[in-house]
């Protein structure tokens, strides 16, 4: 197995937002990548110098550093293992970077698996979106031990604009998890309240201008329903199906916490009401549609 190779990088896993970080790492490294779809891997490879690899192993073969962006932390388990896997290709003292939304727990067991073949891990959940992605100013999230932090953080930037040490592993998908639920949470009570005014006759975009200048703004007020929900415009960015699985992430490390949760676990349920009504490859903001779907009145402005 060759010693890991100063300048060479793996990405796994090419999905809307994996797709623009690994453009972004292909400026530093010597790239190579890997998808399940390998189409999708090949149509990468036309725009980006990165090499395309057959399997996680061929991928991960003399990288000092390998990231992962699956939408489980049970996907990237399933990757280690076997000749083909990472383990089978990853030398010791290489670093391991994981950007998926993961569970605290599935990133522990991640890093004690990799630690007994001494590769150091972190959990490095992002957010952003795919703007976020395309423009490299990532929010970054990551737990793990001071030394492998301080390896991380370069790499982390080239995506990332604010990269946030968080403490041990499981930190930052703790964190992350906790911030989808409440994205989840202000989309369901945006759609509720605007629903309302709506069908009162408010105008919608004069009263989402002057809510954006009050206490009730959020992210998704400011930074969504303007060009996506008031234009009906709806690009498919981030699949309901995954967060409704952060939120369920967040409601599984509160009750780990012991902390009562009613409110998240209210928006947990009707999450999962939508999903399985919109379907698995819905967008996270058809939520908002399908309020309007239900009560007749369109938020549009």
């Amino acid at each position: 197995m060759p010693p890991p190779s100063p300048g060479r990088a793996a990405f796994l896993g090419l999905g809307a937002i994996g797709r623009p970080m690994a453009a972004h790492l292909a400026k530093v490294f010597d790239l190579a990548v890997w998808n399940r779809t390998r189409e999708r891997a090949e149509q990468f490879a036309a725009r980006v110098t990165a090499r395309v690899a057959g399997s996680p192993r061929e991928a991960v073969l003399g990288a000092e550093v390998v990231l992962t962006c699956l939408p489980t932390s049970a996907e990237v388990e399933t990757l280690l293992g076997g000749p083909d896997g990472i383990l089978a290709g990853l030398g010791s003292g290489a670093l391991f970077l994981d950007c998926t939304s993961a569970d605290p727990a599935g990133a522990q067991r991640l890093a004690a698996r990799l630690a007994e073949a001494d590769i150091a891990y972190a959990d490095c959940p992002v957010s952003g979106g795919t703007n976020g992605a395309e423009a490299g100013t990532l929010t970054v999230m990551v737990g793990a031990d001071p030394g492998t932090f301080a390896r991380a953080r370069p790499v982390l930037a080239c995506f990332g604009k604010r990269i946030e040490h968080l403490g041990a592993v499981g930190s930052g998908s703790a964190l992350k998890a906790v911030n989808n639920a409440l994205l989840a949470a202000n989309i369901l009570t945006f759609a509720e309240g605007f629903a309302g005014l709506a069908r009162a006759g408010v105008p919608v975009r004069r009263a989402l201008e002057v809510l954006n200048t009050s206490s009730g703004r959020s992210f998704v007020t400011e930074g969504l329903v303007p060009d996506r929900v008031l234009t009906g415009d709806y690009p498919n960015t981030f699949r309901l199906a995954l967060l409704e699985k952060d939120v369920r992430i967040a409601l599984s490390f509160l009750d780990a916490q012991g902390i009562p949760a009613p409110v998240l676990h209210r928006v947990g349920a009707l999450l999962a009401e939508a999903r399985k009504e919109l379907g698995e490859e819905a967008d996270y903001l058809e939520a908002i549609r399908l309020q309007e779907r239900r009560t007749g009145i369109e938020i549009r402005g």
